[in-house]
């Protein structure tokens, strides 16, 4: 019998399904991608939309010469994220009012850690976070990624060559705790292999506007080492919350109406080109003020995994950065009647506020289907709430 403990590429093989795309094999992924239809038009679709209905075939061969010439200079990891913080820049650029960020210097040098972040962009959440350690000399995230948003294998492979890995929750049973089994301990083997972790602290965006932990998360995370106790599995991952927050969030009508389709018919279905189109809004979207804050790593003390999730929650929704935005749709629900809370007529009437951004919420407000109006306004709001209860309750 072999005894001997498996080398890092042996383990890297093992991952083979869900890791990212190494040095080697980009230039080939790259180049199926060039010979796929469906990509080609997803990406007409999304720089000349009014084009690619009317001239498809046409546009096709412009798209394609023109990404051929955007690729041309990506070989491997590294070149592949010099391109992607060019376009982030330009995006922080064009689509905000600046990023900022907090909590940087709880970040040790030389240690790596897993970052359990709030969810409210399916792209930008972890760029703008993997952007800022890069900054900071830190070194750039392994995102995971929902398998949920990869129905077009286009999609998987654009997100595998940037360091993205993935999260398989659509299957069932036995396949799926073998799935989770498998993913907690790639996310263990990359902090033994000093490389940082990004995941979302439960399944989808929070669309309402609600962050909390998915306890089942915690479990997933502990499950690579399931000869420890659960506290001291965690406890290898140095885990550190992370809180992210949008002045304005591009798919903020996107998500109302989400919301309630499912409330009037029970079920939302989600569709890829649904999905992709969220994934655009998200990145070329106007945001304002975008901030992100780093909380202090996870001190584990129990093997409750609610009570470990609770303690994620603790972090994001005090680290949460408010905006008049936030204040602005609590104070019309205030003066509408939908929320009665003197605590939080008090925190609003207290607030700094802000005009230019309280001109452009409402002129957007304006636009809200009446149906929609609001889940949209909450979702602006229960930052807010959810900050003052866990005051309220002692957290």
């Amino acid at each position: 019998m072999d005894t001997r403990t498996p080398s890092s590429k042996e383990q890297q093989d093992k991952f083979s399904e869900i890791r990212p795309y190494r040095d080697h094999e980009f230039r080939p992924v790259l180049e199926q991608l060039l010979e796929d239809p469906e990509f080609i038009d997803s990406m007409a679709a999304f720089l000349t939309p009014r084009l690619a209905r009317w001239i498809p075939g046409l546009l096709r061969n412009i798209v394609k010469r023109r990404l051929r010439g955007y690729i041309q200079s990506i070989h491997d990891v590294k070149s592949m994220q010099q391109v992607v913080e060019f376009y982030m820049n330009r995006s922080i650029r064009s689509t905000t009012w600046g990023l900022s960020q907090a909590g940087m210097e709880n970040l040790r040098p030389g240690k790596t850690f897993v970052f359990v972040s709030n969810h409210r962009d399916i792209v930008m959440d972890p760029a703008f976070t993997n952007l800022l350690l890069h900054r900071a000399g830190f070194s750039t995230l392994q995102i995971g990624v929902g398998d949920n948003l990869l129905k077009k294998p286009f999609v998987a492979d654009l997100m595998r060559l940037n360091k993205s890995f993935i999260v398989h929750r659509s299957r069932k049973g036995r396949e799926l705790l073998l799935a989770l089994k498998l993913l907690s301990e790639y996310i263990h083997q990359c902090i033994e292999d000093s490389e940082n972790v990004w995941i979302a602290q439960r399944e989808g965006r929070a669309k309402d506007g609600i962050d909390r932990t998915d306890p089942a998360l915690v479990k997933m995370l502990a499950m690579g080492k399931r000869d420890v106790p659960l506290c001291e599995s965690l406890a290898e991952l140095n885990i550190v919350p992370v809180a992210i927050s949008y002045e304005f969030d591009p798919c903020d009508v996107f998500k109302a109406r989400e919301l309630h389709q499912v409330q009037n018919s029970g079920s939302y279905i989600r569709t890829a080109s649904g999905d992709l189109r969220h994934i655009a809004a998200g990145m070329t979207g106007f945001k304002g003020k975008v901030h992100v804050t780093f909380g202090e790593e996870l001190q584990c003390e129990t093997d409750d995994a609610e009570s470990v999730a609770a303690a994620i929650d603790r972090q994001i929704i005090h680290n949460y950065r408010l905006y008049e935005t936030n204040f602005r749709a609590l104070e019309i629900l205030l003066e509408e009647g939908d929320v009665n809370s003197p605590v939080l007529a008090d925190a609003v009437a207290k607030r700094s506020p802000d005009n230019r951004s309280r001109e452009l919420f409402e002129r957007r407000l304006a636009a809200v289907d009446d149906e929609l109006r609001k889940r949209y306004l909450f979702g602006y709001a229960n930052p807010v709430i959810s900050r003052y209860e866990y005051e309220a309750a002692g957290n």
